[in-house]
């Protein structure tokens, strides 16, 4: 059964940091562009950064710069480096195949709040 588990979200200020995780198991993510997702009460989900088999990225303007994407091949995890958090980056993220249509996990939620 494929399966992804996101965590280390939590509560930060504006400015600062997070790292996200995403543990996949029942498929091997290093096959598969992997990509991070957010949604945001009321919004629909968005791909915010993803991350080829050969390692290229790729990221929304609302991120670029500040969100890198990486990952661990043989921990079959993929990471979210998450700096400069905003206000608006307040959202449960998930991590999902770009081109896979398995079940989404639950997300980490993420609040930025002063």
């Amino acid at each position: 059964q494929v399966q992804f588990v996101e965590s280390g979200g939590g509560l930060v200020q504006p400015g600062g940091s997070l790292r996200l995780s995403c543990a996949a198991s029942g498929i091997n993510a290093s096959d598969y562009t992997m990509g991070w997702y957010r949604q945001a009460p009321g919004n629909q989900r968005e791909l915010v950064a993803g991350i080829t088999r050969d390692y290229r990225t790729h990221y929304s303007d609302s991120v670029k710069g500040r969100f890198t994407i990486s990952r661990d091949n043989a921990k079959n995890t993929v990471y979210l480096q998450m700096n400069s958090l905003k206000l608006e980056d307040t959202a449960v993220y998930y991590c999902h195949p770009i081109s896979r249509v398995d079940p989404w996990g639950q997300g980490t939620q993420v609040t930025v709040s002063s």
